[in-house]
């Protein structure tokens, strides 16, 4: 990489020439706030321990949410319609919560931060679940006699602890999934490259921890005790922050930059405020900063979408644009403010319409695991298979689908495609849609034949049909995973502004979240409307439901929804960044930039 003007970090305020292999200038620095050494800080020897407190994250994430409708139906003793409205609804508010901590981490708190103090709170939420599951005054029950009920004050604690650990998570998801993708440097080619592959390994830990939640922790849940569990994870945790703490001398950081949407705002009312300037001859007449002047982010080339937003930038009569004025940002601002507020636009429908994919998603931690609880789960020896470590098969499937993916088809991708990316983010995202089409469909075909199975001998239902059954629609839903929501995380950090990554990231975690509450509202919807046409598809028990029904209606929706998709994917355009010095227009016309997807 060629040597450039900068300003060299040991002697401060001396413009010299430095070589960009030993210094980071993306606007990060190192845990004494200086600019970062390249060879010491950041890339696999930070982003490492990074992933390996994911790794221990998600492993008391899925420890609690796979059994949560076990032990909502089992302890709680809440009927299927209910436990199922009310996983949804945990998981709604637990993948909605990270656009406040998202946000709280960009403006204020810094990711670093934000992520230690979610691990506190998390670890406050989960000894409340130990408490709530140990000490005999909160347990549900008492060991003697048949518990029809839980004690309220159990319900209180435990209900407490569970979204305690939503809090926690909406700090923690977004910071630290962006945190560690802020140790790759965009502007270095190895580093750029090595980022790719981020996401790719950032999911291998969250898989591994998903795998050993479904089988270790179900295992001691249902063979030892729900608070044995609790405690583990509670160690698990404490470990988390250890680690996270050791780190520290080789991460990269960015200082928080205040609210991402006062510059958004500032565009609209500049751009508002001169709608009636005719638009210039040429988009290098548009203001921008020099190259060599912008500290914080990277510029953005011009497009010619939402061009009514352009306005914003342009330069009237009556202001001086010299170096040494600053100008105000609500009458003028700069191309790239511009572009950074029509890129979050134009996420919009994207957005919209990937809920309906994790609204697929949302059937394997609730309707999937419960049909487990019927079938017949005994393997060699007499073995008892936990009905939610069925759910390693989804793990299983996505460590394959993320390691193929990145191991093999991406590196022929790029030897065929003659690019370093192999294949853009969107329609890596429309794979993984369509293997959730081919899951609803799969999931309906095995439900059915369970259902005659109960008709033909209701007494045997448990022990004629294997819950193997359910292997093939957890292993489509769980490579789909690998190509969507590993893309839809990709998309979000490299598609927003540079100010808003966190927040990027928890526009990815909404997608679940806003698709959990859209599936309790929808069975609530068609329980009601089949209630009123004679029997409701969703019963007292799963036995007197009609899930195969409920699983053909999402399976039409989803295919309705790909073909929006396809249509939306394929008028979108991606984020343009200039590499090189060059002015607007030219760059507009494709010279000296790279296009981020």
């Amino acid at each position: 990489m060629d040597a450039k003007v900068k300003m060299d970090p040991v002697k401060k305020g001396e413009p010299v020439e430095i070589d960009e292999e030993k210094w980071v200038y993306d606007a990060s620095v190192d845990h004494k706030g200086r600019v970062p050494c390249r060879a010491t800080t950041g890339v696999w020897k930070a982003s490492l321990f990074i992933i390996a407190v994911e790794f221990s994250e998600r492993l008391s994430y899925f420890g609690i949410a796979t059994s949560l409708i076990i032990y909502l139906t089992k302890v709680i003793h809440e009927d299927l319609k209910t436990a199922a409205k009310g996983v949804n609804y945990w998981s709604g508010v637990t993948t909605m919560m990270p656009l406040l901590g998202g946000f709280l981490a960009d403006a204020y708190l810094g990711r670093f931060s934000t992520v230690l103090i979610s691990c506190i709170i998390y670890i406050m939420g989960l000894l409340l679940l130990t408490m709530s599951s140990t000490i005999p005054a909160l347990k549900p029950c008492d060991n003697i006699g048949i518990c029809l009920g839980p004690r309220k004050v159990h319900e209180v604690i435990f209900f407490l602890g569970i979204y305690l650990i939503s809090i926690a998570t909406g700090g923690h998801k977004p910071s630290l999934e962006s945190f560690g993708a802020d140790q790759f440097d965009d502007n270095h080619p190895a580093e750029r490259r090595h980022k790719m592959s981020f996401f790719n390994w950032w999911n291998f830990g969250l898989c591994c921890g998903l795998l050993l939640a479904v089988t270790l922790i179900v295992y001691v849940q249902e063979h030892v005790s729900w608070g044995m569990a609790d405690i583990i994870l509670t160690v698990v945790m404490a470990c988390t922050i250890v680690i996270f703490c050791v780190g520290k001398p080789f991460y990269r950081y960015r200082r928080p930059s205040g609210s991402p949407f006062t510059p958004m705002l500032q565009v609209i009312v500049a751009a508002i405020s001169k709608r009636k300037l005719p638009y210039p001859s040429t988009a290098g007449d548009l203001y921008e900063v020099s190259k060599f002047a912008e500290t914080q982010g990277t510029l953005l080339c011009h497009t010619q979408r939402l061009k009514f937003l352009d306005k914003a930038a342009i330069v009237d009569d009556k202001q001086n644009c010299s170096a040494d004025k600053k100008q105000s940002p609500w009458r003028l601002a700069t191309v790239t403010k511009v572009e950074e507020l029509k890129l979050v636009i134009n996420m919009i429908p994207i957005w919209l319409t990937t809920l309906q994919f994790g609204i697929c998603v949302a059937q394997a931690s609730t309707f999937f695991i419960k049909q487990g609880t019927v079938l017949n789960r005994k393997i060699i020896g007499g073995f008892l298979i936990p009905p939610a470590s069925i759910y390693c098969i989804a793990a299983i499937g996505m460590l394959v689908s993320v390691s193929v993916y990145d191991r093999i088809l991406i590196p022929f991708l790029r030897r065929l495609r003659g690019n370093e990316r192999g294949i853009q983010i969107l329609p890596r995202i429309g794979i993984g849609m369509v293997f959730s089409l081919l899951t609803m469909v799969v999931a309906a075909l095995v439900e059915r034949k369970r259902l005659g199975v109960v008709e033909e001998n209701p007494s045997k239902a448990s022990t004629s049909m294997t819950v193997f059954w359910l292997v093939p629609q957890f292993l489509i839903i769980g490579i789909g995973d690998g190509f969507t929501l590993v893309g839809l995380q990709e998309y979000f950090y490299d598609q927003v502004p540079d100010s808003m990554r966190s927040l990027g990231i928890a526009f990815y975690l909404s997608v679940i979240g806003v698709a959990n509450f859209l599936s309790s509202a929808l069975i609530t919807m068609v329980d009601r409307i089949t209630e009123r046409t004679g029997k409701s598809w969703f019963g007292k028990d799963i036995n007197s439901s009609h899930l195969d029904y409920f699983y053909w209606l999402l399976a039409g929706m989803t295919a309705v929804n790909l073909a929006i998709y396809v249509l939306v994917a394929r008028q979108y355009s991606y984020k343009n960044v200039q590499r090189t010095t060059v002015v607007v227009a030219d760059c507009y016309e494709g010279g000296g930039v790279e296009e981020m997807a």
